[in-house]
């Protein structure tokens, strides 16, 4: 006996995820589960919404978020932090997978966990982030109330390297790196989607490619990827790749570069040679693939602007350092000079690309240039920038608006590429990407611009990525599948947020259905936290 529909979608457009051509059926939700009908098949429930006219798709998932710490509840908490946790749901996304650029809220030693909270506390951005032990600690940390959309993890090797052997500057011992392994081993073992890396973050920018083969390793026993913000995505944009080509090769995981850029002017152009190179690695049987965000800058940590060696030691360390003018002069004549090895992001582009995006206690700066502010107070910018990191203890996070559209639009319709926002939500004035990334590749890229079909967009966002990081049971919609939906009208979705409306709902994402239950309706939250923290197996 046909179990009783609590939802039906009726009489729209569905594009199933797979990349197969859209076609029309009704879909049902029942326990949880998806059930399809014939078009126009009588049948009940006890919600009934008419799509016609509307696609009906798989929930979007994010495979690039640093939302990690956002549904761990606070003592205090900023009132903007409530539309950070609902901008991912309005723009269709079910599934976010965290733990992305090497930062993660685990796993640590026990004795490594209090000196790992203040990294955390800069990383994430929203007070006060006890770290975990390991990913079954994480997930119980994850507060069921303000979970609005499924939440899955990798291992950041940032946080697993800090939380067996601190912030220091060198190579394992033998036993350090076995500890890590031994982290790692059980974290993925746990249900952690992966292992992630950020090469450009202190203390990742300090692990040799021995020390990530070693740990890919341990992701490859599990059948899970390898995802990596490269160690340069500038001006040694090559180099950088090779060395994770090397390290999926070497270690047999899977591998999924982050967020594919080439940024800054001596990179500019270089996705002509990067994407080739990816695909002909994939076709020599590498399993590679990537991501991107559709929007030509960045965002991240005002600490990484300044060279490896200042940050050596942690927060605390950096902040000590910065008090000295010999110090302030190094970190000058290092972004002017460059540093073998180190992604100079400032010295690729300037100052006056890179607007402070959250300053806890300076919001009149937010959304405001570096080179500007620092002419203002008629300083030197490395002075301003020092200044700035001691006044707010390390935490500021920036915009950097160091990309071209040739090479986004290429990554965005390249074959191997899926959709993440990389989005960073905290407090101030964020990125737009939060909020927009996919409705912005539906609308902008897909409808206006033609550079994807619609069934394609759809796979980049679903199909292919629940397949890439182990999703069971989503990505796709088909008979008994997890009841994650988007229905938006294909005729009028695209973004509206932008770096002066940071927030800012799109139009034309009609509902969402988080886990059988209808989370959006006409446009608006419901109120329904039906989201959970998934184990990848």
């Amino acid at each position: 006996m046909a179990r009783p529909l609590e939802l039906l979608l009726r009489g729209g457009t569905l594009v199933d995820g797979t990349g197969a051509p859209a076609r029309t059926v009704d879909v049902g939700v029942a326990d949880g589960r998806i059930t399809l009908l014939p078009p126009g098949r009588p049948a009940t429930a006890d919600t009934v919404l008419d799509v016609e006219g509307q696609v009906v798709a798989p929930g979007f998932i994010d495979v690039h978020t640093h939302s990690d710490a956002l549904a761990v509840p606070q003592d205090t908490e900023d009132p903007s932090v409530a539309a950070l946790r609902l901008a991912p749901l309005l723009q269709g996304v079910t599934t976010e997978i965290a733990g992305n650029c090497g930062s993660s809220l685990f796993p640590a030693l026990p004795e490594r966990l209090p000196p790992l909270a203040e990294h955390l506390r800069v990383t994430f951005g929203l007070g006060p982030v006890a770290p975990c032990p390991d990913f079954t600690a994480f997930a119980a940390g994850q507060a069921p109330a303000l979970r609005a959309t499924h939440l899955a993890s990798l291992v950041g090797h940032g946080t697993l390297r800090a939380g067996v052997m601190g912030f220091d500057a060198r190579t394992p011992t033998a036993d350090e790196l076995a500890a890590m392994c031994d982290l790692l081993d059980r974290a993925l073992g746990q249900g952690a989607a992966g292992l992630s890396t950020g090469l450009i973050y202190p203390p990742g920018t300090y692990a040799d490619t021995e020390e990530i083969v070693a740990l890919a390793r341990v992701a490859a026993r599990h059948g899970k990827p390898y995802v990596t913000h490269l160690r340069d995505e500038m001006s040694q944009i090559d180099r950088a790749l090779e060395e994770a080509l090397e390290i999926a090769v070497r270690s047999g995981a899977p591998l999924q570069v982050s967020h594919h850029k080439t940024a800054g002017r001596h990179a500019w152009g270089a996705t002509l040679r990067t994407l080739p190179r990816l695909e002909r690695a994939r076709a020599e049987g590498v399993d590679v693939l990537c991501d991107v965000y559709p929007y030509t800058a960045g965002s991240t940590v005002l600490h990484a602007m300044l060279p490896p060696w200042a940050n050596a030691g942690g927060i605390g360390a950096l902040l000590a350092r910065l008090h000295e003018e010999s110090v302030r002069e190094l970190i000058r004549r290092d972004i002017a000079e460059g540093v073998d090895g180190w992604e100079n992001t400032v010295g690729n582009g300037g100052w006056d690309l890179i607007a402070v995006a959250a300053a806890p206690t300076h919001p009149h700066i937010q959304g405001r240039r570096i080179a500007e502010l620092a002419a203002e107070r008629g300083c030197d910018p490395v002075d301003y920038v020092c200044d700035l990191l001691l006044a707010e203890q390390g935490e500021v996070t920036i915009i950097s608006h160091s990309m071209r559209e040739d090479d986004v639009r290429r990554v965005i319709a390249s074959p191997l590429s899926m959709i993440g926002s990389d989005g960073v939500p905290k407090p101030g004035r964020p990125h737009p990407r939060w909020a927009g990334s996919f409705a912005r590749v539906l609308g902008h890229y897909g409808r206006d611009e033609r550079l994807l079909t619609l069934e394609t967009a759809v796979h980049k966002m679903t199909g292919l990525p629940a397949a890439r990081f182990g999703l069971t049971g989503r990505g796709t919609v088909h008979p008994g599948a997890h009841a994650d939906l988007v229905v938006f009208d294909p005729a009028t979705v695209s973004d509206r947020a932008t770096f002066d409306r940071p927030l800012a709902a799109p139009e034309g994402i009609t509902a969402v259905v988080v886990a059988g239950r209808l989370a959006v309706r006409d446009g608006a939250p419901t109120g329904v936290c039906a989201g959970r923290v998934l184990e990848v197996r």
